[in-house]
């Protein structure tokens, strides 16, 4: 088993990552280059999270192998080893061989960090252009970072001449680069500190919130409205860009030297829009730059960037939209299901997509009931109570770990007691649930936030190429500090634990941190305290009340704009759903003629194209013989009224109401 646990962590992460992009990205739309950068940025961080537990483990063997082989208390170059045990060591199912962890920290770390300081951003910036020329987008990128990139250069090339010109420093090319490391690390570790303690809180009390019907049903409705005014804007906004090219489309003939970019921009454009505004190329009036103004091709750029931007917001609300109701409808379900007496669960809609028969199979509507009804409340209630009960010891343990002697960091007490009798696969699954823990609190609450309409991340493939580029590039930098806290909490990190014992290979990839003894001993230690203040702030709410004083609705239950776009939330739900029932009536009245009345339509037709035939053919056999006294073209007039009586449809006095408006009826009708 020497390095297959390693090979099927790989493995598993991969397709993890994939799927998660394949959810939120858009794989036939979106540029390749954009889906490899994300995919490689996600895969990697998500893969530091899954190989540091075998990294801990691997770690715990070789210091019992190199305590066992030593006498106490002997020096062994930089390291002390213990006292040997009396327990013979043990080699773990997922050991890996010593020189594999090293090497492939190194390659993944600064992959990881090439990522997200050099090429990411530069992805940014060249999706987001309106460039019509790869060249274009390239120097456009090129401007938008220079800013960027030059802070950095100056940063760094000012730190260099000071090295170089104080006589006290004599930093070596490898105290430099743990210098680097440190800067990155405190970079990463200031934002981690920030969506950690909105993370301990937010999703324990989600879940808790999530046994509460009535809860979930009103903030739905909240949803609905703020969406709803959010799709018209962008639906506005849409109709606003389009204008402009239409006016850009109708200027520039077919033979001006800018057509090519303004025939670039319509293929951006959704298909109705094109088909309304054409490529007006029946106008071969020559054009005369003296007589008329024509719009650059920097505006040019600027509207094909404008173009590309309305387009994906007008898509997303629409695809949104139509996720949400589909959530309101199910909740309402579940609402009124809740009081059946046969425990059967009863769907107002049938679902669109097919289902799946085994799914089918095992989840009968009396099983639907029982989950959703019964069990589904009570499991999300002890679910919160577990996560809360994570949070508590996250919290006290980012408050306590810098103390050794005693340990009061409780996930350094668990490994330690399992590093006691060798229990691997027990020191595995803590280290794992550990990090696991941490990292949803933090990866949540990147995949939450919302930047106005800069970053979102939108699931069912409606994620912009600059939201997918921003959050790989916040991952790679959220990593390496969320592993360097979790081995300060659990030990691991000598920095920490101060002892000389061997150190994990991902921490011996970092450096030694005493080269900046003010970030090892101050920064590090006593900055995640702050987490406290933060659980604090959140769990009262404080930041979304202040955006709600800037103007920014929030969901609160005790505020009156709440109130108001609940109850307009309501509404729209209420009339999105008189409306396909409607559209449902009139497929099941269709459905319903054609049952009854398809086989006897099917045979009239039959009936007359066998007549018509035999007309055609005694008609051919006479063509030469002169014209019949007598015609039968009374009996044709009968038996056309014969089939347009029997197509017409019936009138339905089987429904439900029959004053009903003609006028509110589905237009399919």
């Amino acid at each position: 088993m020497s390095g297959a646990a390693l090979g099927l962590e790989i493995v598993f992460v991969f397709f993890l990552a994939l799927f998660l992009l394949h959810r939120y990205g858009d794989f036939k739309k979106q540029h390749r280059l954009v889906i490899i950068a994300t995919l490689l940025a996600w895969y990697l961080c998500f893969l530091i999270v899954f190989i540091l537990p075998l990294d801990v483990s691997t770690t715990i063997y070789n210091r019992c192998k190199l305590a066992a082989n030593s006498s106490p208390a002997e020096s062994n170059g930089s390291y002390v080893t213990l006292a040997p045990s009396k327990q013979k060591c043990f080699k773990p199912w997922s050991y890996i061989p010593n020189g594999i962890m090293p090497i492939f920290w190194r390659v993944v770390y600064w992959t990881s960090q090439f990522l997200t300081w050099i090429l990411l951003p530069f992805m940014q910036s060249y999706a987001r252009s309106g460039g019509f020329s790869i060249t274009g987008k390239i120097k456009t990128a090129l401007i938008e970072n220079a800013i960027y990139y030059g802070t950095y250069l100056l940063i760094f090339g000012a730190f260099l001449i000071y090295v170089a010109v104080n006589p006290n420093f004599n930093l070596q090319w490898n105290q430099l680069q743990t210098i680097g490391i440190a800067a990155a690390n405190t970079w990463g570790l200031f934002l981690l500190v920030l969506l950690l303690g909105y993370g301990l809180v937010e999703i324990p009390r989600s879940h808790w919130n999530g046994a509460k019907r009535g809860y979930l049903l009103m903030k739905t409705y909240f949803k609905a409205a703020k969406l709803m005014t959010e799709k018209a804007d962008a639906e506005e906004n849409l109709e606003d860009i389009m204008e402009e090219v239409r006016k850009v489309s109708e200027s520039i003939k077919y033979n001006h030297p800018l057509r090519k970019c303004v025939d670039t921009i319509l293929k951006k454009c959704p298909t109705e829009y094109q088909e309304r505004m054409g490529r007006n190329m029946d106008d071969y009036e020559d054009f005369d730059e003296r007589q008329n103004s024509y719009p650059s091709e920097k505006s040019l750029v600027k509207l094909h960037k404008q173009v590309i931007y309305s387009v994906q917001r007008h898509r997303r609300t629409q695809v949104q939209w139509q996720i949400l109701l589909e959530q309101a409808f199910y909740l309402e379900d579940v609402a009124k299901n809740e009081t059946s007496a046969t425990r059967q669960f009863v769907h107002t809609f049938h679902s669109q997509e097919p289902e799946n028969k085994i799914i089918q199979y095992f989840y009968t509507p009396t099983v639907e009931w029982y989950w959703e009804c019964l069990l589904r409340p009570w499991f999300y209630r002890v679910l919160a109570v577990v996560l809360a009960t994570f949070s508590v010891i996250v919290v006290w343990s980012e408050c306590t770990f810098f103390s050794t002697k005693p340990v009061l960091s409780l996930f350094a007490v668990f490994i330690q007691l399992a590093e006691k009798t060798y229990n691997y696969i027990y020191i595995e699954m803590a280290c794992f649930l550990t990090i696991f823990f941490l990292s949803i609190c933090v990866y949540s609450t990147v995949f939450r936030i919302r930047v106005f309409n800069y970053y979102y991340l939108a699931s069912h493939h409606q994620t912009d190429a600059y939201s997918l580029l921003f959050s790989g590039m916040l991952f790679c930098r959220l990593t390496p500090p969320l592993c360097l806290n979790f081995l300060g909490l659990t030990h691991m990190d000598a920095t920490i634990s101060h002892q000389k014992t061997q150190p994990t290979a991902y921490t011996s990839i970092m450096g030694s941190m005493r080269v900046l003894s003010f970030i090892a001993d101050g920064f590090y230690i006593y900055y995640p305290m702050l987490v406290v203040i933060l659980c604090i702030a959140t769990y009262f709410s404080l930041g979304t009340r202040c955006l709600n004083l800037l103007g920014f609705q929030q969901f609160m239950g005790d505020s009156e704009m709440t109130s108001d776009l609940i109850d307009e939330g309501k509404e729209l739900i209420r009339r999105e759903k008189r409306k396909r029932q409607r559209q449902e009536e009139g497929e099941n009245r269709r459905r319903e003629w054609k049952e009854r009345y398809g086989n006897r339509d099917d045979s009239t037709r039959n009936r007359v194209v066998h007549t018509d035939q035999k007309e055609s053919s005694f008609s051919e056999t006479n063509a030469n013989r002169p014209l019949s006294k007598y015609t039968r073209s009374n009996g044709r007039t009968e038996r056309d009224r014969i089939e347009l009586l029997q197509d017409a449809e019936p009138l339905d006095f089987n429904a439900d109401s029959v004053n009903d408006d003609p006028l509110e009826s589905d237009s399919g009708r």
